[in-house]
């Protein structure tokens, strides 16, 4: 990837840990993007559906998305932008999970863009 000039290197329902080594070497230009709002309901193991089955399970009245800077640690990275979104009483994994899909198909694109043009 440096022989090729990436500028920014983009995880979407990426689940692996980025090794180190490569975080060292692209500090600041690995941008990911997680359906909760961080640092509640990430770390290992918290992907998709077993994202919004805890938000769900705490009660939280909220939910959203969180595109950060990808670190060492999972979903730890300098958050650069949230959306926000209601979670309602009545909401079951299928209608979050329909609610978050629809933040991530509006703000991803145009927050990637916008990293890009801060480089």
């Amino acid at each position: 990837m440096e022989d090729a000039a990436v500028d920014l290197i983009v995880l979407a329902g990426f689940l692996w840990q980025v090794p180190a080594a490569m975080v060292q070497k692209f500090r600041g230009r690995i941008i990911n993007i997680h359906p909760a709002l961080l640092p509640d309901f990430g770390g290992k193991g918290m992907y998709g559906q077993k994202v919004h089955e805890a938000v769900l399970a705490s009660g939280k009245k909220e939910s959203g998305i969180s595109i950060h800077l990808v670190d060492e640690i999972y979903d730890h990275g300098q958050v650069l932008f949230q959306a926000r979104c209601p979670v309602h009483p009545d909401d079951n994994i299928e209608t979050l999970t329909k609610r978050i899909h629809e933040l991530e198909h509006k703000h991803f694109a145009e927050v990637i863009e916008k990293q890009l043009m801060s480089e």
